[in-house]
């Protein structure tokens, strides 16, 4: 949520909407700013009224002093505040609404652009294998190992789902470990979070309005079902004064995650890609404001050498304006290169999201007892999304026998194995 201060500089907020190729109500917003706060003026001078008559009424009591005009007119008075408080409520209630939708404002340093085709590349990682054999997709190296059961997972679930098997089933558990290790020894405090979270929390961290076409919500409960464990992270400190002594503060969370993948019907549809249950390894950071820039390329840089060890050839590429989630002021995708569709695919998202989830979900610091807070900043990034990195080892680590190659930073979570055959 931004700040309503910004509000008093709508070219700033026209300037940012346009940037991230949106369309918002701006002057719808700033209409029912304006008038909340003659609202709020009328009902203070009413109240005010009110008081000042009660005490009058009070005063001719004490002296036996007949106060039927005044209690005609405090009767009228409280009318009057009862239809201004009921008109303040609902106006205040549409405005929250609207700036809760209300994006972030945009890093300087995010480029410009429209759309996917304009985020910046910014490097290479890694260098890509060209065998000299006919290279398979992960669901037929999946098939004909033994790894992946889409069709049975389909009869029960419904599609996007699967059953891993066999050796894809320790490689899952093994990358999950190996991210564990990676940030623990990196100082990250290890979490496992709540897979629910309720609807306060969850607004505080998402725009709720754009997130319900993924998320999945708990019938006649206020819960839903998580995403991604950034929301639960985010929330987690909620309404809480943090130490300035103890920032930033970093955690790394294992988490199922839960998406609808609404809209997303053609787009990476093949095996395990894009699907609606997956394990991932979350990074996020609380952070003094002069110190985010500095923890955003901090945590970039350990994802891409996360995946050096991993040997998969990735490209880092900064976000532009258009293709920016909305909660984010700034972002980096790490791309792996997929030899089975020729082509890079998102398996990271690194963004830095300043004040913007911490305003909403009021989380603080100070570094004395009797200074003031100030918000901190909220950073978040993937460092593992298993499904996803098990289609990349699978694609990149396949040989000319059919069989999978594993990984030597791997191999110690998998009984020193070097290979999965069938």
């Amino acid at each position: 949520m931004l700040d309503t201060k910004l509000l008093k500089n709508p070219s700033l907020l026209k300037e940012m909407i346009d940037s991230r190729n949106l369309q918002f109500p701006l002057e719808e917003l700033l209409r029912l700013d304006s008038k909340r706060r003659d609202v709020n003026v009328k009902v203070d001078e009413f109240r005010h009224k009110k008081n000042v008559l009660a005490d009058q009424i009070s005063t001719r009591r004490k002296i036996d002093d007949d106060a039927a005009e005044l209690k005609l007119v405090i009767k009228e008075t409280n009318d009057n505040l009862s239809r201004l408080e009921e008109e303040k409520n609902d106006l205040d209630m549409r405005f929250k609404r609207l700036m809760m939708m209300l994006p972030n404002l945009v890093s300087p340093s995010t480029p410009f652009g429209k759309s996917e085709s304009d985020n910046l590349f910014m490097r290479s990682n890694g260098l890509i294998r060209h065998p000299n054999f006919k290279l398979k997709d992960h669901v037929d190296l999946g098939t004909s190992l033994h790894l992946i059961d889409l069709e049975r997972a389909a009869k029960i679930a419904g599609a996007r789902f699967y059953f891993l098997k066999n050796s894809l089933v320790l490689l899952n558990q093994a990358l999950i470990r190996m991210a564990l290790d990676f940030l623990s020894n990196k100082s990250y405090t290890l979490l496992q979070p709540p897979y629910m979270i309720r609807k306060d929390a969850m607004e505080g961290a998402v725009m709720l309005g754009d997130f319900e076409q993924v998320i999945y919500k708990i019938e006649e409960e206020d819960l839903f079902m998580i995403a991604t464990s950034e929301h639960a992270l985010a929330s987690m400190h909620m309404k809480e004064i943090l130490e300035g002594d103890k920032l930033p503060i970093r955690y790394g969370a294992v988490s199922p995650c839960f998406r609808k993948e609404a809209g997303a019907h053609g787009k990476d549809m093949k095996g395990i890609f894009r699907v609606h249950q997956f394990e991932k390894v979350e990074q996020f950071v609380y952070t003094r404001p002069e110190d985010s820039e500095k923890q955003h390329d901090i945590m970039l840089s350990l994802t891409e050498e996360f995946y050096e060890e991993l040997g998969i050839p990735t490209r880092t590429m900064l976000l532009c304006s258009g293709d920016l989630g909305k909660t984010s002021a700034k972002t980096f995708d790490l791309e792996a290169w997929m030899p089975g569709q020729s082509a890079y695919r998102e398996i990271v998202s690194c963004s830095n999201c300043t004040d913007y989830q911490a305003r909403a979900l009021q989380i603080r610091f100070r570094d004395k007892p009797n200074e003031e807070t100030r918000l901190v900043h909220t950073l978040n990034s993937t460092l593992i999304a298993t499904e996803r990195c098990m289609v990349a080892i699978m694609e990149n680590y396949q040989t000319s026998r059919g069989t999978i190659e594993i990984p030597s930073a791997l191999r110690k979570y998998m009984n020193d194995r070097k290979e999965i055959e069938s």
